[in-house]
């Protein structure tokens, strides 16, 4: 193995994962009134609707299956009944579902923006970089799931794993297949890149809405009423 697997599948990723923490705490404390997702909903809604819909649930479905797919070692699942089959059955399954969701919004999000002349002349090149940039990601994953061949429960995995534990074998890497490299790599850059755009906005999704307080209306007949009814 040679130097440009250790920069590329262990430095690479650190220096984007410090960005990644550095570079949002940074923005919190220094751009607050720029913290937002920068929606263009008031100026177009309709295609709007279609593709965030799509690519929001797409892919936070992707990233919840992701973090329990790579990130649970396969002995563990296996302690709980679910075989290496079984474990891929499901992740294809489910990973060919969420991901076509997920792309399918990317894209729609990208003609969006580059097709309705009010919402182009509202964006910059951030927003079309950030677009394209999520469009790769889950288009090679989509890719990889339909055409893709790759034991990754034994090599992408724990790949990752030794990244989060700090303990990282570029090794692993070394025979999975090139559009494998670049879903995980261009995902990486994203998160590096993500402190710098409006995907900020992902630190304040609104979990909190499911769990509010039930929002009472009550009709109090008062002086307004009095006064409707002297007024007819």
């Amino acid at each position: 193995m040679d130097l440009k697997y250790e920069l590329i599948f262990t430095v690479f990723p650190y220096l984007c994962l410090t960005t990644f923490v550095v570079g949002h705490a940074y923005r919190y404390v220094t751009d607050r009134f720029g913290w937002n997702a920068r929606s263009s909903e008031f100026l177009e809604k309709k295609s709007l609707f279609y593709g965030s819909v799509l690519f929001h649930w797409g892919i936070v479905l992707t990233f919840l299956g992701h973090a329990g797919g790579l990130l649970i070692p396969q002995r563990y699942l296996n302690m709980a009944g679910i075989s290496a089959q079984a474990h891929m059955f499901i992740a294809y399954w489910s990973g060919l579902a969420v991901g076509l969701s997920a792309f399918s919004g990317a894209l729609l999000l990208l003609r969006r923006r580059l097709t309705i002349s009010r919402v182009q002349a509202a964006g910059t090149l951030n927003d079309i970089i950030t677009i394209i940039g999520l469009g790769l990601v889950t288009g090679a994953g989509t890719y990889n799931v339909i055409f893709g061949h790759c034991d990754v429960l034994y090599t992408v995995a724990p790949w990752i794993r030794g990244i989060v534990t700090f303990t990282p074998d570029p090794r692993l890497m070394l025979e999975v297949p090139f559009s494998y490299k670049l879903h995980v790599l261009s995902a990486l850059a994203l998160l590096g890149f993500s402190p710098y755009s409006r995907l900020v906005h992902i630190w304040s999704a609104p979990f909190s809405y499911a769990f509010r307080r039930h929002i009472l209306f009550r009709k109090y007949p008062g002086r307004a009423a009095d006064e409707i009814r002297e007024w007819a």
